[in-house]
């Protein structure tokens, strides 16, 4: 069950308004780490739109989602320079590290793994983001010392 005072508090910190609909899903989004079907209604009742409004935005900026995901979204850039540099090997690492596909979320609801086209920091190739944080020219044998900056408990899966 979704906090509904929790969305109501972020929606009164923008002021009710439509016109901030993005920054408020972007703001629940990182309280419930995804937009369950509740915090779309309540969002939608709260600001007057239709609910279709709120999901027309929530469905359309790759940055919401409306399944769980990790507080920490691993993104692996695929485009042509990172392609080039290994980025296939690149994400076949992360994938083994975490033990996840692309597309999936971590048990412990730490990472989510996904791919995209471009990341637009093709000197950095091959690339990965971590939530806001670039990683550029990495290696594969960097994987776990980057995942540990995320989570200080983190212990590199023993193959």
């Amino acid at each position: 069950m979704t906090d509904v005072t929790k969305i109501e508090q972020i929606v009164d910190r923008h002021g009710r308004s439509r016109d901030h609909l993005t920054a408020i899903l972007l703001d629940c989004q990182e309280e419930f780490l995804h937009l369950p079907r509740e915090v779309i209604e309540t969002v939608a009742a709260r600001v007057k739109a239709p609910v279709t409004q709120v999901l027309g935005i929530a469905t359309f900026f790759r940055a919401f989602s409306l399944k769980p995901v990790g507080r920490h979204r691993i993104h692996v850039c695929m485009g042509t320079a990172c392609h080039v540099q290994g980025a296939q090997r690149l994400l076949e690492a992360v994938s083994r590290e975490l033990g996840i596909q692309k597309g999936e979320t971590t048990p412990d609801m730490q990472f989510s793994l996904d791919t995209v086209n471009c990341l637009g920091c093709c000197g950095l190739a091959p690339a990965v983001t971590v939530n806001t944080d670039v990683h550029g020219k990495l290696k594969q044998t960097a994987i776990p010392r980057m995942l540990r900056k995320y989570v200080k408990d983190y212990k590199a899966r023993t193959h």
